[in-house]
């Protein structure tokens, strides 16, 4: 969406109403809220980029990382995992010699093994966006919350996963970023009551 179309989209909002907080009115920022976070992701490949992507912010804003995310995509072969689990040590010093995305050896090695935990998975005839649903028995999770103090960090659901995903040889998968990650691809809605967007995540999971 061209910056202007983004910079409208982020002081409309309906009459009565106000997003989210955490979004501020950066145009990238509420463009992310307003049409991606907290809608039902059901795509093996998305489900597998945005862990990645949730994985690289540790110790980061996922603002940082968002600004980042084209050039992370054009950095791992748009998250093929049967490309990424092929990178040798000379493609390994490539993207950390990338100035688009974030320079850290384990992070950058976190992609790789996520990917082969990705095929191990595939393998197994298990598919990773059934694996990932089977947490929330395949619903979204319908939260009621009116203030961002509210909202959980972790939960019990995000604690399994996470032991799951490690289980299954992902790394950078810990249970506060595996929540934000459930929150992100709509396996939970979070969106405050009063956020415009809530009732839409509501009416996608139906």
């Amino acid at each position: 969406m061209p910056v202007a179309q983004q910079e409208d989209q982020a002081r409309e909002t309906p009459a009565g109403t106000q997003r989210c907080p955490w979004c501020g009115t950066d145009p990238l920022y509420v463009h992310y809220h307003d049409t991606v976070w907290g809608r039902p992701e059901y795509d093996d490949l998305a489900l597998f980029e945005k862990l990645c992507l949730d994985g690289q912010q540790a110790g980061l804003s996922w603002i940082t990382i968002l600004r980042k995310q084209e050039s992370y995509q054009d950095a791992y072969d748009h998250f093929y995992p049967e490309k990424i689990v092929r990178y040798n040590d000379a493609k390994i010093a490539e993207l950390l010699s990338n100035p688009g995305i974030v320079r850290n050896k384990l992070k950058v090695q976190s992609i790789i093994k996520n990917a082969r935990g990705f095929l191990d998975l595939q393998e197994q005839g298990i598919g990773f966006s059934h694996f990932l649903w089977s947490f929330v028995q395949h619903s979204p999770i319908q939260n009621n919350w009116r203030s961002h103090d509210e909202v959980p960090v972790t939960t019990p659901e995000s604690e399994a996963m996470s032991k799951a995903l490690k289980r299954a040889g992902f790394t950078f998968v810990g249970p506060t970023i595996v929540y934000a990650f459930m929150q992100a691809t709509g396996m939970v809605n979070d969106h405050l009551v009063h956020c415009p967007q809530h009732m839409q995540c509501r009416a996608l999971a139906q």
